[in-house]
């Protein structure tokens, strides 16, 4: 998913989007996507609850800095698409790791 929405983001022209097209945005997408996809391929459950754990607190850390102007608001440039998706996607990652406890 994080490849494809950065993917998307270079492609989709920022006048049809509902979210961020800002190239360090992308490119955070296709690099944590890689990385997801490399923990996917251990086929080891903690490790990717781990990495689901801590990609949920980055996307509630991004809804954070986008209201409160902290880095790398300035270089991502939020839309408000951008933070209800953090928000929704952050709180299930959250809760799909206190599932598994």
């Amino acid at each position: 998913m994080l490849i494809l929405a950065g993917v998307a983001g270079f492609l989709v022209p920022a006048q049809h989007s509902l979210t961020s097209g800002a190239a360090p945005y992308n490119v955070f997408h296709i690099f944590f996507g890689a990385i997801g996809l490399i923990v996917l391929w251990t086929r080891k459950d903690s490790l990717v609850s781990f990495f689901n754990f801590g990609f949920g607190l980055i996307d509630l850390y991004q809804t954070l800095a986008s209201y409160a102007n902290l880095p790398p608001k300035h270089y991502f440039l939020w839309m408000r698409t951008d933070d209800i998706l953090h928000i929704l996607i952050g709180l299930e990652k959250r809760r799909l790791w206190i599932l598994r406890l």
